[in-house]
């Protein structure tokens, strides 16, 4: 299906109190295909009075949605669940077109969506709280969970169908009523899943979306019947969100941004080691939390590791998503492409080697497409910026340590905490990187240690604000509050 297939997406409207509608707001941002930069929408920015209204259907909705036994409140989800398994591939193509990552790749971020779902038709179960009789004589005591009211997410470019599961039906199960605003440059993924919510009858006002930029978030921030934010983006952004909603009274979590290192020891399978971290680095055109942007090698893995992830990027097929025997697509704007080839360009000035250089790459018959062809940067000095910087793109940058203690000590100074990789068969060398690794999300032989949807998508120090992540059990405490009832009878 080509891009032009897609006009049933152009027209991009909120979906308020059970009805698509379009926004009144004369603020439009205009978006373009990364891979084939032709237009695809006039995105538009609602603004406050646009948020008030999907609020106040939230609220309205709320008091009968909290008082729907959580498992009826299930059955709306093992609906979506279907809709979404018979239109899966219709969402992945979608991703894909707005996004520009591989269709394959889409097609996994799209199950991770799904796996959430499937997770939160659990409610019943997870939802549940505990007691104990005779606390003292005669005296018994009850912990029950309670829906807290009308949430929001705020949710990134990158994943654009899996991101805001980490939170609709985990707050939407647990007896909240929900408002999503998607990023203004992705709108199109979450207009098809929302056309999927549509269909299953949810209550009006239940569910909710907004497209808009600052002026919606803003408001949503401040408002006071908005008991919770969730957020996945940059780390200024993350922190401005946590403390504008915090300052306000409300419940925040922030997922931030990253720089993620992998660590190969000498006596890691360099094989497997020079695969996964090149995928890792060079997936989704490096732009996800997750991504692997700084091999450390150690002792005698330096040349050998070095050779071989350069061959692997050098043969990596880079174009359209969509177009078969692609293996990274675009970045997401024209404005992403010249910062991360600018801070190529600062890194070389800084004495890096760009031992494969990405900058200036063109695709035959996309050459306005977002490109960059893999970059590895060789010979980063480790007290240069480049190695504390978050390019989130397709660049792996290489430094070397003499020990694993001094590959942990490098890892420790940067002022993330998302992830970070070991590549070792030394099960002790193992044991201690996952002691002593100051990151959330730890992978031994592993390139993207993403937690599945059972388990919280972590995070440390500058990559996350917050108590409580999202997914599973976390997602269960932030969206309730706890009730301790104490009860005598005579």
């Amino acid at each position: 299906m080509s891009t032009t297939a897609q006009t049933e997406l152009l027209q991009v409207q909120n979906f308020v109190n059970g009805e698509w509608r379009t926004s009144h707001s004369g603020d439009v941002l205009e978006i373009y295909n990364p891979a084939t930069a032709e237009p695809l929408a006039h995105v538009p920015l609602s603004g406050a009075d646009e948020v008030n209204e999907a609020v106040r259907a939230a609220a309205a909705a709320w008091p009968a949605w909290r008082e729907t036994p959580p498992g009826d409140r299930i059955q709306y989800i093992f609906k979506l669940k279907q809709l979404m398994e018979e239109h899966f591939e219709e969402i992945a193509r979608t991703v894909t077109i707005e996004n520009g990552k591989t269709l394959t790749e889409a097609r996994g971020e799209v199950r991770r969506g799904i796996e959430n779902v499937e997770v939160a038709c659990g409610i019943p179960l997870m939802m549940q709280g505990y007691n104990l009789e005779n606390i003292s004589r005669g005296i018994d005591e009850i912990m029950y969970r309670h829906p807290i009211g009308v949430v929001a997410a705020i949710t990134p470019f990158n994943f654009p169908a899996m991101i805001p599961f980490w939170y609709l039906p985990y707050a939407i199960a647990t007896g909240n009523c929900f408002i999503l605003k998607p990023s203004e440059r992705v709108p199109f993924t979450m207009q098809k899943v929302f056309e999927l919510i549509h269909q299953i009858g949810l209550p009006k006002g239940v569910i909710n979306l907004l497209n808009g930029g600052k002026p919606a978030v803003d408001a949503l921030l401040d408002h006071p019947e908005v008991r919770a934010i969730s957020f996945v983006g940059s780390t200024p952004v993350a922190r401005y969100i946590y403390e504008r909603a915090a300052k306000n009274g409300k419940r925040v979590q922030c997922q931030g941004g990253a720089k993620n290192y992998a660590v190969i020891l000498p006596d890691a399978d360099m094989k497997v080691a020079t695969n996964i971290v090149g995928e890792s680095a060079f997936g989704c055109a490096g732009q996800r939390c997750l991504a692997l942007s700084v091999g450390v090698t150690v002792g005698e893995a330096q040349k050998g590791f070095r050779e071989a992830v350069s061959e692997f990027a050098a043969h990596l097929k880079t174009g359209n998503g969509l177009e078969a025997g692609t293996q990274m697509g675009p970045v997401i704007t024209a404005q992403s492409k010249s910062r991360i080839e600018e801070v190529i360009d600062h890194a070389v000035k800084q004495g890096a080697k760009a031992v494969t250089d990405g900058r200036g790459y063109r695709v035959a018959n996309h050459e306005r497409g977002n490109f960059l062809a893999p970059t590895i940067l060789d010979e980063v000095p480790a007290d240069s910026d480049v190695p504390q910087t978050e390019i989130f793109g397709p660049v792996l940058s290489l430094v070397h340590a003499d020990s694993l203690e001094h590959a942990i000590e490098l890892l420790s100074k940067s002022a993330y905490g998302n992830a970070a990789s070991l590549f070792t068969t030394n099960g002790a060398h193992a044991r201690r990187f996952r002691h002593e690794a100051p990151a959330g999300n730890i992978g031994i032989n592993i390139g993207v240690p993403a937690p599945v949807a059972y388990f919280p998508f972590s995070g440390w120090k500058e990559s996350f604000f917050g108590d409580l992540h999202g997914q599973g059990r976390d997602a269960i405490e932030f969206y309730t509050d706890k009730k301790v009832v104490i009860e005598r009878w005579s």
